[in-house]
């Protein structure tokens, strides 16, 4: 059974457009125009209990907007949603008890205080007895490295020590369901890392379900299996994160390195994306590797081949480029 199930979910939004000038400033007083915008139009959704989803698309998709939705930050236009059996936008304790949702570019907690003390206040709003509230809170904060932080006030952290803090903050009540948008957004590289080591492993362990929005391909490759990609407020990919680059991307890289006194031309087997001799790599299509490898293999002295997919990053930008090319023709 689906701990998520969304049905033709809609969402959209009535905007006021302003034109230029105190002449356009003066015809809004009387005369409004409005533009209807659809952030979300009509997606279905199903997520297992205990699955790592990955939601991506490009700026203004959806995504967020979809996320706020299952968490009943905003009302839906029309359709149907179900977490854990409640609906969000009903905004039941019950419901509120058992998920929680993190955004990398919104604090919740207190700026001048330490983090303990807004932990404390978390503890009250939803209930946590004193002995699993200290327990939880050992756990996560020797996982994240961070207990020696606990007493400094929130606005002295670096970018990094505050998204650990925010986790555990989500994470205190312990829910079953984790909404993500943007976890690692502004984060250095090993800030990344560190982050996405703790997501693996408390999503392992606890078995929890997340819901995770990200710009950052690194942070699925790590931790999704799923990807679910949304561009212009529609669906336009459901299935493993192997399967998106068989279906989206129409070629393969090859890497040959030749003998050091041998420099062929090999511009008429494919695109030359570098060539640092005597290494070469080459944009073949797909059907084309086959003969490619045939051929080089036949003429050339080559020491050393390799065939490879294309960046995962490329190949969501290309299917970025392709869903919104769709659409504006």
């Amino acid at each position: 059974m689906s701990i998520i199930e969304v049905r033709d979910l809609t969402k959209s939004y009535r905007v006021y457009r302003k034109g230029e000038g105190l002449r356009e400033s003066l015809k809004g007083l009387f005369h409004r125009e409005y533009q209807e915008v659809h952030a979300v139009r009509g997606i279905d959704l199903d997520v297992q209990a205990g699955e790592f989803v990955a939601f991506l698309g490009p700026n203004g998709a959806g995504k967020t907007t979809t996320l706020k939705l299952l968490s009943g930050v905003i009302d839906p236009t029309s359709g149907n949603a179900t977490v854990m059996g409640y609906v969000p936008w009903q905004r039941k304790n019950a419901y509120r008890r058992r998920f929680a949702l993190v955004m990398g570019q919104k604090n919740q907690l207190w700026w001048d205080l330490p983090a303990q003390e807004s932990y404390r206040l978390q503890q009250q709003i939803y209930g946590v007895p004193e002995d699993q509230f200290r327990s939880t809170m050992d756990e996560l904060t020797d996982l994240l490295e961070v207990g020696s932080l606990l007493s400094q006030p929130v606005r002295e952290l670096s970018l990094g020590e505050r998204m650990k803090m925010e986790l555990i903050a989500a994470l205190l009540h312990s829910p079953d369901v984790l909404f993500l948008d943007e976890p690692t957004i502004g984060l250095d590289v090993i800030a990344q890392h560190n982050i996405q080591q703790f997501l693996r492993y408390y999503q392992e362990k606890r078995k929890i379900t997340i819901l995770l929005t990200s710009h950052y391909m690194k942070d699925v490759a790590a931790l999704c299996k799923r990807v679910v990609v949304i561009a212009r407020g529609r669906i336009e990919y459901d299935g493993s994160l192997s399967g998106i680059v068989d279906k989206f991307s129409g070629y393969k890289i090859i890497t040959l390195q030749f003998a050091e006194e041998h420099h062929p031309d090999l511009r008429a087997f494919g695109e030359v994306l570098s060539q640092t001799w005597p290494k070469v790599r080459l944009k073949v299509a797909r059907a084309e590797v086959p003969r490619v490898l045939s051929r080089c293999l036949a003429d050339h002295p080559i020491e050393d081949v390799a065939v490879e997919d294309p960046p995962l990053e490329d190949v969501i930008a290309g299917l970025f480029r392709e869903t919104s090319e769709k659409r504006a023709s």
